[in-house]
């Protein structure tokens, strides 16, 4: 089943509308001036990718792939935005004409999400007229860095993780907007939920929470504070026992909830050491069950640091929705190949010093040894990779003539990419869980005509 990318889709609501001015001037410049040319409805091929990975990182996640398509068929331009281009004389009457007119009715395919992604991999690729591609540029970046940055970071701190639940927890840290996006993009590469309900609501994903500090201050005591939340939440829940005293603080915890309580929850100070002597703490009360949850400012390296201590999950925040030390992907959209008025493909790339492209259009797979395990990233360009009965495709079709393909959009590509990811983890050679620096887990080969 397929969906026209002309009309709403039937799911449609209000935030799934992004705003076709959320982009560059120059965008609509060029457009102006390739119409001019007679040059804007030439055949042309964009792809997105990245030269580079973020200083010391073995692997990329893509993310944000959903979010586009959901807000493609929506991508239009209003009578509002129409005039003020008009008003600020940034395109001539024709081309004004043209973007209240504008559909997309070409090709995307890619990456899906939750795939890892290496230097150079064609993570998303775009076939249509020079002038449809070209104005989608920013809106495709903007969301593709965002998420995949996010999304990088999160799967980075879920393997440190080894197994134990991360809680995506950083909404107050960035644009309430882009909050959701990274909590979308977090589930994608592993966290167990979010404390975002927006993104409950348009994804599906699980959320949690329960108190603040100021909960605990807004009452007499400590014990007040307890006894207010389980009364409203039960025993089976998360009480914050820092602010105060700490042992004092789980002691009347256990006192209030039971055993049945749920977990505690450090946010301050040694956190090692605290966790060892919570537990400690905890199992002489009689709570072996009764799990600890730590938070402050946690990135993947702390996370790590926690390892051999008796912690059962992570909130994590700051860090992750700023993307650990690397808050964009710096993927670039990139012109490949454009037919002439005859109509015969002719392949380009940029040759700058440092900013080299590939020309052609790309195909790509992932080799596999007779293990399972990838060894390098195998790209065919104008031809189909040589690949062997082990090798996995790795591109999919997102858009065909304007047709959104099914399956990608929505709380069920959210659950297939975070599917997607797990496996995709599964196969990379072992140091794909080390923090330290390296280079890229494997390469990628360009196969040319």
């Amino acid at each position: 089943m397929t969906q026209n990318a002309s009309a709403p889709a039937p799911s449609a609501a209000p935030w799934h509308v992004p705003t076709s001015l959320m982009t560059d001037h120059y965008e609509l410049t060029m457009l102006c001036a390739a119409r001019r040319a007679g040059t804007a409805e030439r055949r042309s091929r964009f792809e997105l990718f990245s030269r580079r990975l973020p200083d010391g990182r073995r692997y990329g996640v893509v993310a944000g792939t959903g979010r586009i398509l959901e807000g493609l068929s929506r991508f239009r331009f209003s009578t509002a935005e129409v005039d003020f281009l008009a008003d600020h004389s940034v395109v001539d009457d024709a081309t004004l004409q043209w973007l209240a007119d504008f559909r997309f009715s070409g090709d995307i395919t890619g990456y899906a999400e939750g795939e890892v992604y290496f230097p150079h991999s064609p993570v998303l690729q775009v076939e249509s007229t020079f002038a449809e591609a070209c104005i989608l540029e920013t809106y495709l970046l903007s969301i593709l860095n965002y998420d995949s940055a996010v999304a990088s970071a999160a799967s980075r701190m879920a393997s440190a993780a080894q197994g134990r639940p991360c809680i995506e927890m950083g909404a107050r840290r960035i644009h309430e907007e882009a909050a959701v996006a990274a909590a979308r993009a977090a589930v994608i590469a592993g966290f167990a939920a979010t404390s975002n309900l927006e993104a409950g609501r348009r994804y599906g994903v699980r959320t949690v929470g329960t108190a603040a500090h100021s909960f605990t201050l807004l009452h007499d005591s400590e014990r007040a504070a307890f006894e207010a939340q389980v009364a409203a939440l039960g025993r089976d829940t998360t009480l914050l026992v820092d602010t105060y005293d700490v042992e004092q603080g789980v002691r009347t915890a256990v006192e209030v909830a039971g055993r049945a309580l749920r977990n505690v929850r450090l946010d301050s100070g040694d956190l090692v050491q605290q966790a060892h002597e919570v537990r400690e703490l905890l199992d002489s009360l009689g709570n072996t069950e009764t799990g600890i949850m730590v938070t402050s400012d946690l990135d993947e390296y702390a996370i790590a640091s926690l390892r051999s201590a008796p912690v059962a999950s992570y909130g994590v925040g700051t860090r992750l929705v700023t993307g650990s030390g690397a808050p964009t992907a710096s993927m670039v959209y990139k012109l490949v190949a454009r037919q002439d008025d005859d109509g015969t493909w002719v392949d380009v790339a940029k040759a700058s010093s440092g900013k080299a492209s590939h020309g052609g259009r790309k195909d790509a797979v992932r080799r596999r040894d007779a293990r399972g395990r990838a060894v390098a990233e195998l790209v065919g360009v104008n031809r189909a990779p040589a690949a062997d009965a082990d090798d996995r495709p790795l591109l999919h079709t997102f858009v065909k003539d304007g047709e959104l393909q099914e399956g990608w959009t929505g709380p069920e590509a959210v659950t297939r990419a975070a599917e997607r990811h797990a496996a995709s983890l599964a196969e990379l050679p072992r140091a794909a869980a080390r923090l330290q620096p390296g280079e890229a887990l494997i390469p990628t080969i360009f196969q040319e005509d």
